[in-house]
């Protein structure tokens, strides 16, 4: 195990040995009586597989998704979606009370309270106004807190990109000062659930091959977005070996359900791809769509820039206008709570039929 993964988490973790279950422990054989299972699915007759357990890690899977991504086999852990994900990473890293992980606000809400569920400090570094216009990163103020000595260790530092609920790409410049900064001190977890919205060209989409460079580097990754998969529930962690075992210490017995197992292997396949790559077009369209009548309408006070499958506006009243929606039938999300975004919205980019709903219902 790389030294410093070693010294970054948990001290008792060195000493378990994780719980070998019986499609982890055996394979081979042609009549399997080691796991308790049942001889069939009386229910689902058709369903000749489902009576067993599935694997603890898929590696038909995991090489799919390590192929996409540009990655080893050995990279790659799928859990249940990167939800998983994040709580593998705090259970794996953070002690109680005594270890805190960094946010930098607004950002995706589970960071914090996984972190708060399991006693974990958490420690916020906001966004701040960029020349751009956009909010970004404080590498600044994130290095001098990690250099603090007088407070809680941070293990974690959680960076979303593109943001969730921002809509833009972290700056990769910022991004790569942050890791340099940080050096083996603390792992930094980049959360690219909205990495295939992100045009060919940004450097972000190539973010898996810092990993060679930035072994304190994390990726976290899903099928629930661009692959339209959110039901099926799988997400990747992509990290150096070392770290990817630690996390398989602590990930439960069987993470992934059979039907998610096959769902997402499909969804990796050429053709589920070229599907992907075929919504995702579409999904471009409506946004643009979006962007363009919203720029009419009056109460829209600010668009914020976005390469995701969502827009996040700035309105006069918030709560009215997703009351609005609301009671005709369109659901949009209020995200007044977030740390610098009060009277904000955001909207998801759905289908052409869905998005018609939606111009007809917003206020002119």
């Amino acid at each position: 195990m790389s030294d410093f993964i070693a010294a970054l988490q948990r001290p008792h973790l060195a000493a378990i040995t994780p719980y070998q279950s019986a499609r982890r422990s055996m394979s081979g054989g042609s009549v399997w009586l080691n796991a308790n299972e049942a001889p069939a699915t009386p229910a689902f007759p058709e369903q000749e597989q489902w009576h067993r357990y599935p694997s603890f890690q898929s590696d038909a899977l995991n090489q799919a998704y390590a192929s996409y991504a540009g990655v080893s086999r050995e990279q790659v852990l799928s859990c249940r979606g990167s939800d998983e994900a994040i709580e593998l990473l705090i259970r794996s890293f953070c002690e109680p009370v005594s270890d805190a992980v960094m946010i930098t606000t607004p950002t995706y809400g589970m960071y914090a309270i996984s972190a708060a569920t399991h006693g974990a400090a958490v420690v916020d570094c906001p966004l701040q106004q960029a020349a751009s216009g956009d909010l970004q990163l404080d590498v600044a103020a994130m290095l001098a807190r990690l250099n603090d000595q007088t407070a809680a260790p941070v293990k974690l530092i959680f960076v979303c990109s593109p943001s969730n609920p921002l809509g833009n790409e972290v700056d990769a410049a910022a991004l790569r000062e942050l890791l340099d900064g940080v050096g083996e001190r603390a792992l930094v977890v980049l959360d690219q659930a909205y990495i295939e919205f992100v045009d060919p060209g940004s450097s972000q989409r190539d973010c898996a091959t810092w990993l060679a460079d930035y072994p304190q580097l994390v990726i976290l990754r899903t099928l629930s977005k661009a692959f339209g998969l959110a039901a099926l529930r799988c997400g990747f962690a992509i990290g150096q070996p070392a770290l990817i075992e630690v996390l398989r210490k602590v990930i439960a017995p069987y993470p992934l359900p059979a039907p998610t197992i096959a769902g997402a292997e499909q969804a990796l396949s050429a053709t589920g791809l070229n599907a992907m790559q075929a919504q995702l077009a579409d999904i471009k369209v409506q946004r643009q769509r979006l962007l363009d009548d919203l720029r009419s309408r009056s109460w829209a006070q600010r668009i914020w820039p976005t390469v995701t499958n969502f827009v996040l506006i700035s309105v006069a009243d918030a709560q009215a206008l997703v009351a609005h929606c609301q009671a005709q039938g369109v659901l949009i999300r209020n995200q007044s709570s977030q740390r610098g975004l009060g009277e904000c919205v955001r909207i998801s980019i759905g289908s052409e039929e869905e998005m018609n709903q939606l111009l007809e219902v917003l206020p002119q």
